[in-house]
């Protein structure tokens, strides 16, 4: 991993009941999503973790980073879901070897696999992560969140600073190379054109879908 460090966000608004027991994996419309990492290298605004600690009634607050172990456990017989998804309350390309690892065990079973991510993931490692996906990762969704660097850099903070915005384009254009259903995504904050996001996504070589700003899960 790069030496640079993922912010340490402040903790969210506890509003989960108190019997709530955090999860790492949590299930939504017959898929089952993993909450593999709380840290992430954006501070976006409008994200869910400055407000509450739960997702579709899940409290995804996790103080600790799961083993490999324990995410297969819960995971358990990954074909009875329609689809397995890395999507919690962190950026799940923190933990690239733990994505490769459960990919390898929920593909040997036949099961689709969907990573939904800021697109940090060569940044954060230092090199082009998106050929070890290939044939591990059926769907990518990458959050565009932005029609131009500057608005990115207002919206999401990222760590990396103004250069993040081209790289996450970059990061999509290799993802259309290597991983068969790529989605690019905006979350609807009045700051951004969705139509000049929908070309951008468009041009990159992928699919683009608008996520509601409160549309969680």
């Amino acid at each position: 991993m790069s030496d640079k460090k993922p912010y340490k966000l402040g903790k969210c608004l506890k509003d989960a009941a108190p019997d709530a027991k955090p999860l790492i994996t949590y299930e939504i419309r017959n898929s089952l999503y993993l909450n593999i990492t709380t840290e992430c290298t954006n501070a976006c605004y409008f994200c869910v973790r400055f407000q509450t600690d739960l997702v579709k009634g899940y409290n995804l607050h996790i103080d600790y980073q799961p083993t490999l172990e324990e995410i297969l456990k819960a995971i358990g017989d990954p074909t009875r879901y329609r689809s397995i998804v890395f999507c919690g309350y962190g950026e799940p390309t923190l933990r690239l070897d733990i994505i490769k690892a459960v990919c390898q065990f929920v593909k040997q079973h036949g099961s689709y696999v969907r990573l939904v991510t800021n697109g940090h993931g060569n940044l954060i490692h230092g090199r082009n992560i998106v050929p070890e996906l290939k044939g591990l990762v059926d769907m990518v969704d990458v959050s565009l969140n932005a029609e131009n660097a500057e608005l990115y850099e207002k919206i999401c903070h990222p760590l990396y600073g103004p250069e993040t915005y081209e790289k996450v384009k970059e990061f999509i254009r290799e993802c259309v190379k290597y991983i068969p259903t790529v989605e690019a995504t905006v979350v609807g904050v009045k700051e951004i054109n969705i139509d000049k996001c929908k070309e951008i996504a468009l041009e990159l070589g992928a699919q683009f879908r608008f996520r509601g700003l409160d549309d969680v899960g």
